[in-house]
């Protein structure tokens, strides 16, 4: 009765085992799908940020220029005060000077002129990109919202399977002597979700070191619990 009664016992465990691999591994992807999230989340946020520096550049430009729209109106004006004092000048070095100096005054105004036009032309280039970016970056939006509704469902499916998991897992463990679903779920916690294995080609089916002969046909024989010695997982044989 012993041997039957063991046999039982493994039975039960290998049960358990098969919900509770799956359990294990619907946790993990769980536990993974806030990283995961987060990760979709960050680079959507890069690709505003990206859009965000170019509004900013393009600020910044149109700041520039008025800027030197002022400093041109200046300019302008000073160049009116220096013609006006050209008719008050008594000598022709003082009247020569002047001339230079109304030319230097100009070619300045020159240079500020030749700014705005390239800050309008600067402007109208990061003006494309802009309205480029907000293209892509309404299709990235599509994108992303549509990928957080995935791990969302995903999320949903999960725990909706946990729970069936889980109430099918209350069925089975009444089957298992407490001692022994004890020392199961003790192995199950320290060994990655995996407690109990069978042997495969003369191998552990958990850390995959070899099994010998001997300690296969203990296995078959139910008479006690045969354990890994590296891994300390329950044996048993499919059959």
């Amino acid at each position: 009765m012993a041997t039957i009664d063991l046999k039982t016992q493994i039975i039960g465990l290998v049960k358990l085992q098969g919900l509770d691999s799956e359990i294990y591994a619907l946790k993990n992807e769980k536990e993974a799908k806030p990283l995961e999230l987060k990760a979709i989340e960050d680079a959507f946020e890069a690709k505003k940020q990206s859009l965000s520096l170019l509004e900013k550049n393009s600020l910044e430009l149109q700041k520039q220029r008025k800027e030197k729209e002022l400093e041109l109106a200046t300019n302008v004006e000073a160049v009116k005060k220096l013609q006006g004092q050209l008719y008050s000048l008594k000598t022709n070095k003082e009247f020569q000077a002047m001339l230079q100096q109304i030319a230097d005054a100009k070619a300045d105004g020159s240079l500020i002129e030749e700014k705005i036009l390239m800050s309008f032309e600067d402007s109208d280039k990061i003006k494309a990109q802009i309205d480029q970016e907000n293209v892509k970056l309404k299709e990235e939006e599509k994108i992303f919202l549509e990928q957080k509704k995935n791990i969302d469902l995903r999320v949903k499916v999960i725990d909706d399977r946990l729970s069936q998991l889980q109430a099918q897992r209350k069925q089975v463990t009444p089957e298992v002597d407490p001692k022994m679903l004890a020392e199961y779920e003790r192995i199950l916690a320290s060994r990655d979700g995996l407690a109990i294995v069978t042997v495969v080609d003369n191998s552990c089916g958990g850390c995959h070191m070899s099994v010998p002969a001997q300690v296969i046909n203990l296995i078959k024989m139910y008479e006690h619990v045969v354990t890994c010695e590296v891994c300390n997982r329950i044996f048993y044989i499919a059959e």
